[in-house]
């Protein structure tokens, strides 16, 4: 049991990068709700590639959290993990929200006795070992979202509402939307595709001929739409790669805008485009339709975006599921089935309703 009385300060621990910050939005948008008077710090890791970036550059100047303490995920180094349990004792936070994934029971068990050496007692969400498990839903073949699983952890503090595209809010200012409306000024105001082809994960990778010959068709299927890539500066190759068979007007912004300003971009698009990856989190936030290839390499649903306008193409072999960053056994052979005419069609599944309004 925990008291509600006197909570002051709020350490809210999920770590991850920009898909897994993302999908704490509607815990967050709760938090908050519970706690608004309350200090909330974000404990979370360094990020652990260039293209993974921080959750305080997500997040911005949101106000759901104050600030951030991070640490290297995994460390074993006793400095590190000194300096990061001092911090925590400075914070003396009045309660702990444990927003973590599933991870095996022998962790949970460790991290319970952490935070209690760091002098915290009250803790939500800190699962028991039968909760570790995605739950299943016989009537769409689809597993809960990591979304819905981390609400569900915490529904002592109330309903997050992952369903509502409010709770998604990432409180966008008045300067990221005008950094996104001059860097889609080329485009002179037509109606606008977004593609980010790029992702951290082999595993995950579409491959930039598939991205080129699903634009080339694209292209000539919608030839009044501006097409815009999307990523970070390491996506500009794999983007401009992407879009050369694109004939019409066209940018190039991998690298070129933060992810909230991006997400911003993404607000104007009429799809967006792109793998199991951060960026269409941010896209489906702002309720922008996704049109995603999917790797099976997680459970169906569980990374699938928000939104019921989306279109998930997800294949799944005898492998699935298989967690692998990397596949080289099976060849990728979830994500390579995946063909441009499935692609193809899902857009056409998204944009053909807006098509026949505009005519």
């Amino acid at each position: 049991m925990w008291s509600e009385l006197g909570i002051r300060k709020v350490l809210i621990y999920r770590v991850g990068s920009l898909g897994d910050t993302v999908v704490a939005l509607p815990c967050l948008h709760l938090i908050e709700r519970r706690f608004p008077d309350a200090e909330r710090i974000l404990l979370t890791n360094f990020p652990i590639q260039a293209k993974a970036p921080a959750a305080a550059a997500v997040l911005g100047d949101s106000g759901l959290i104050h600030g951030t303490m991070r640490y290297t995920v995994g460390t074993r180094r006793i400095g590190e993990l000194l300096r990061v349990t001092r911090e925590i004792r400075r914070f003396a936070p009045d309660l702990l929200v444990y927003l973590m994934p599933i991870r095996q029971w022998n962790r949970v068990l460790r991290d319970r006795m952490f935070f209690w050496n760091a002098g915290v007692r009250q803790i939500i969400g800190l699962p028991g070992e039968q909760a570790l498990t995605y739950r299943f839903d016989e009537t769409t073949g689809l597993y809960e979202s990591e979304a819905a699983r981390l609400a569900r952890s915490i529904v002592e503090l109330g309903d997050a509402q992952p369903e509502e595209l409010a709770n998604w809010d990432l409180r966008l200012t008045e300067a990221e939307r005008n950094a996104a409306a001059a860097a889609l000024a080329p485009l002179q105001g037509r109606p606008l595709l977004v593609c980010a082809p790029g992702c951290k994960m082999q595993a995950n990778d579409w491959e930039q001929e598939n991205w080129r010959a699903l634009l080339g068709r694209l292209t000539r299927r919608y030839p009044s739409y501006g097409l815009a890539m999307a990523g970070a500066k390491e996506d500009a190759a794999i983007c401009e790669y992407a879009a050369m068979d694109w004939v019409g007007s066209k940018l190039n912004l991998a690298g070129r805008l933060n992810p909230r300003e991006s997400t911003a971009v993404f607000s104007q698009a009429a799809v967006f485009l792109g793998p199991d990856s951060g960026p269409k989190h941010l896209a489906a936030s702002v309720g922008t339709p996704c049109v995603c290839a999917f790797g099976a390499r997680n459970l169906p649903g569980v990374w699938f975006p928000p939104g019921m306008r989306n279109q998930i193409v997800y294949h799944s072999p005898a492998c699935f599921n298989c967690s692998l960053e990397k596949c080289i056994a099976m060849k990728k052979e979830c994500i390579r089935s995946v063909t441009v005419e499935e692609m193809e069609q899902a857009v056409v599944r998204v944009l053909e309703p807006e098509m026949r309004i505009l005519q």
